[in-house]
This record gives C-alpha cells, sequence and structure tokens, in this order.
C-alpha cells in the first residue's frame, strides 16, 4: 500500500469517528462554560507523568500505562501486565489518585482496567447553631474500563468506558462517560499524534433532581523525538469546544463577572488552550521533564507576584524493577500539587 492510500484511509478512520461522535449528541448535555459541569475531577492531572509535561498530553505515545488516562489509544500491546499507582496529597486533607493494569489479547486488542479518585476528606457537621452533630466525608470514583486495537501497523483506536460515583455528605450521583481515541505513531517512534473525545455521557442520578453536563471535551495533541538530540516536545490543544473558556464570577457585591477567563487578545485566547511538555532524556531509564500551561497561569495567577504559577516540572527513572516518577504543579502562591509514581511490569518478576 502507498503513502498516500495509507493516509488517505487513516482520515476516514479519524472522520469516522468523529461523525460517530456527532451521532451521540443525544446522549450529552448541553455545552457548559468552565466552572459549570458536574464530575470536574476527571479533568484533574492524577499522573505524575502527565502533571510534570503541563497537565495532559493527549498525543504522547511512549510505552507508559499512565498516559492512556489522557487518550485511551495510548493503551497498546506494549504494555501488556503493566501496572501504576500514583498518589497526589493535595490541601486540607484532599488526595487525588490513579491506578491501573493492562492486558494484551493477542489479536482481539488490549484490555485495561483502572479508577481516577478523589477524596476530599472528612469535615465536621455543624448546624446554623454551631452545633456539632458528628463528621461526614466526601469522594468521587470513576471506574476506567479501557479497551485499545491496532488499526493498521503506525494507527492504534481506544475506548474508555468509565462508571461514576460521587457523594458529598447525604447527597450522591451516579453517571457514566465513554472517551474515545486515536492515536498514530510513526515506526521510529520519533512521532506521535493523537485525539481524543472525553466525557461524552451523563448523569444517571442527580444530586438534588437537576441535570448538569459532564466536563465533554475535544482535544488534539502531538509529540516530537529529536533525532539526534535526548529531547521530546509535546502539544496539546485542549477545551477545542469552549473556544472562550468562559465561567461566571461574582464581586465583592454580588454582581456577576460573566467574561471571567477572557484575557481579551488573541495570542492569550489561543494560549489558553494550548498545554506545552519539554523532556531531556539523557539516558533509556531517566528523563526530566517541564511544562507550562497558559490558562492555568491567567486564571490563578497573583498579578503583584506571578510565583510559577501555571508551570510544573517532575523526573523519572527505573530502579531495578520498578520505574518511580515524581510531578509537581504549581497552581497558586499558597502551594502547589505533587504527584508520586510506582510503575512495573508482572512479566519483570
Amino acid at each position: 500500500m502507498s503513502f498516500y492510500m495509507l493516509m488517505q484511509k487513516k482520515m476516514k478512520i479519524i472522520l469516522a469517528v468523529l461523525l460517530g461522535f456527532g451521532s451521540l449528541g443525544g446522549i450529552t448535555t448541553a455545552q457548559s462554560h468552565a466552572g459549570e459541569s458536574t464530575y470536574d475531577f476527571l479533568t484533574l492531572t492524577s499522573t505524575a507523568k502527565g502533571a510534570a509535561l503541563g497537565g495532559n498530553q493527549v498525543g504522547l505515545s511512549n510505552g507508559d500505562i499512565n498516559m492512556m488516562l489522557s487518550n485511551p489509544a495510548a493503551l497498546n500491546r506494549g504494555l501488556d501486565k503493566a501496572a501504576t499507582i500514583n498518589i497526589a496529597p493535595y490541601v486540607s486533607g484532599i488526595t487525588r489518585g490513579y491506578a491501573a493494569y493492562a492486558h494484551d489479547l493477542g489479536h482481539f486488542g488490549t484490555v485495561g482496567l483502572g479508577i481516577q479518585s478523589i477524596n476530599y476528606g472528612s469535615f465536621d457537621r455543624v448546624d446554623e447553631f454551631n452545633n456539632l452533630s458528628g463528621t461526614f466525608s466526601a469522594a468521587e470514583y470513576a471506574i476506567m474500563l479501557n479497551y485499545s486495537k491496532q488499526l493498521t501497523p503506525n494507527l492504534t483506536a481506544g475506548l474508555a468506558f468509565k462508571p461514576i460515583l460521587s457523594y458529598f455528605e447525604s447527597y450522591s450521583s451516579y453517571g457514566l462517560a465513554v472517551d474515545l481515541g486515536l492515536m498514530h505513531s510513526t515506526s521510529d517512534s520519533l512521532f506521535s499524534a493523537g485525539i481524543t473525545i472525553k466525557n461524552i455521557g451523563s448523569q444517571l442520578t442527580t444530586y438534588t433532581g437537576t441535570y448538569a453536563p459532564l466536563p465533554f471535551d475535544v482535544q488534539i495533541g502531538m509529540s516530537r523525538k529529536l533525532a539526534h538530540a535526548p529531547f521530546r516536545i509535546s502539544l496539546t490543544a485542549q477545551d477545542l469546544f469552549d473556544w472562550n473558556t468562559k465561567y461566571t464570577v461574582t464581586d465583592g457585591n454580588g454582581e456577576e463577572l460573566v467574561d471571567a477567563g477572557v484575557k481579551g487578545n488573541a495570542f492569550n485566547a489561543i494560549m489558553r488552550h494550548m498545554v506545552i511538555g519539554v523532556e531531556f532524556l539523557p539516558f533509556d531509564n531517566f528523563y526530566i521533564a517541564a511544562g507550562y500551561n497558559h490558562r492555568m497561569r491567567l486564571d490563578m495567577v497573583y498579578e503583584e507576584k506571578t510565583s510559577t504559577v501555571g508551570f510544573s516540572w517532575g523526573f523519572g527513572m527505573k530502579l531495578n524493577r520498578f520505574n518511580i516518577a515524581y510531578g509537581s504543579t504549581g497552581y497558586h502562591l499558597n502551594g502547589g500539587s505533587n504527584l508520586f509514581s510506582i510503575t512495573t511490569n508482572i512479566n519483570r518478576f
């Protein structure tokens, strides 16, 4: 098959997926602006490698099971019997986590099982008269049933089926979401590109009887490793169905600031959708990574003291049978988020 014919075939597959998404519009709720959806924990960075590279890279295919959280098509046959655990202690006793395992089924494809979680900790139950009546907890979980299939030697399709449980004190909600993804990788492993459609679905039960949309998104990314230098550059465009990325906040007088999140010039309007990641790869078993998220910086920076809000970094290394990774993201002046990851492969034991 010629290169031209192969590219035609790949484009037809991509178009089929996108058209198929259009037919799913009936099971999704109306488009929402930032901050107006439910189950927003699904958009948080829950892996050390992802955090170090700016929070999200959907076009990176580097044989790391953690990347299937960003794009289900990053799951491939090379991840057979790979397992990972990620933990992210955060402020005020909040903890995020992600764990996953993959198994190859040969010609039938590759399956993965994962869980993404956020635990908000324990709270005192106090009435309006300041009377204490015990404690309560809050947490959210998404079970991730992943499947991927290699369509051509260079193209993989994947999906993630995600039942969701969320509870806050006596209020709870169940939901269901699906992620779809495609990943193209060159034979020399120097270039990869991906597209993913995230969180197609709906609440099945609500907290108080009112349905809210899921954080639906379409994301496109690519990654390029330099042929003669130990660097890899990754770029992802996200929030593509919410170009203005508006959200509503109120000032001290209760007046709505409906244009919050829109910073006026074309550069910021474009860069708010971009996540940039760079890796330094001096050895096969060691890397240093850095990332930049422009939207995070604009939304959370304190103008009198900008600090490193929006920047991230991390590293990873192989120690015996385990790969250890660390990622750090600067959210605000008061602190950031530290993520830790342990990955291994059962075949090594």
